[in-house]
């Protein structure tokens, strides 16, 4: 079968897949943009490790980030790009339909 429609794995995204950055991209999917330290927060992430996984994501085109002075400090927001969000997406789409049950009409 060759890849396309019917590949379950079609929409398997590795830059995604790494645990970390799953984490980081589901969280952005639901919160729509949160403060680094609380990604690092809500994750149990070392800031260096929070920020190395963001840069592969920004490298990507997945996340942007956006700096803005909170409580006289500077703060940087994250959010998925529109491009973050199909790609997290497709991602637990195809890993849906990798695990997903079989068909009982097959």
């Amino acid at each position: 079968m060759s890849a396309g429609a019917h590949d379950p794995s079609a929409g398997f995204d590795a830059t995604v897949h790494a645990p970390n950055r799953l984490r980081v991209c589901a969280l952005l999917d639901t919160a729509g943009e949160a403060e680094f330290g609380r990604v690092q927060e809500q994750l149990g992430l070392s800031a260096s490790v929070l920020s190395k996984h963001v840069t592969v994501l920004m490298d990507a085109g997945y996340v942007e980030q956006r700096k803005a002075v909170r409580d006289a400090r500077q703060r940087v927001w994250l959010r998925l790009t529109p491009a973050g969000r199909d790609a997290y997406r497709g991602h637990l789409a195809a890993l849906r339909a990798i695990v997903g049950p079989p068909d009982p009409a097959v």
